[in-house]
């Protein structure tokens, strides 16, 4: 048995989490004109001790590359916040805004920027509970 407390969260937990796909599509040269690494090591810089960034292999959305997946906080679950997904992120600002928000508080403590209100998307509910869950 661990010595953690059944009480104590898991390292990271209380923060947001943003799941960026780096896989058949995202991230590869089917997107041009986008520094991918360079994309991927910006929102790891800007979220360093905010946010947990994972990459993960292709989420099945690939219409929407390079996607995005925003998993709100702890207590932004608690207080309505849903994972948000957000398609074709293929440039700075983007980012940039994606990472803003995060560090407001991300899904369900803080207004995303309105601009994010255009790369927003619903998946399947496939690829939703995979990712979701």
């Amino acid at each position: 048995m661990s010595r953690r407390s059944r009480d104590t969260a898991p390292a990271g937990a209380a923060r947001c989490t943003v799941t960026v796909c780096r896989g058949c599509c995202c991230g590869t040269a089917k997107i041009p004109g986008i520094d991918h690494p360079a994309q991927l090591a910006g929102l790891r810089r800007a979220l360093d001790g905010t946010a947990q960034v994972r990459v993960t292999d292709c989420l099945d959305a690939c219409e929407h590359a390079n996607v995005v997946v925003v998993q709100p906080s702890a207590a932004g679950r608690a207080a309505g916040g849903r994972p948000v997904w957000l398609g074709l992120v293929n440039d700075t600002d983007a980012a940039d805004d994606i990472a803003t928000w995060v560090e407001a508080g991300g899904p369900g403590l803080a207004d995303p920027p309105g601009v994010l209100d255009l790369y927003a998307f619903s998946p399947s509910r496939r690829v939703r509970r995979a990712v979701d869950g």
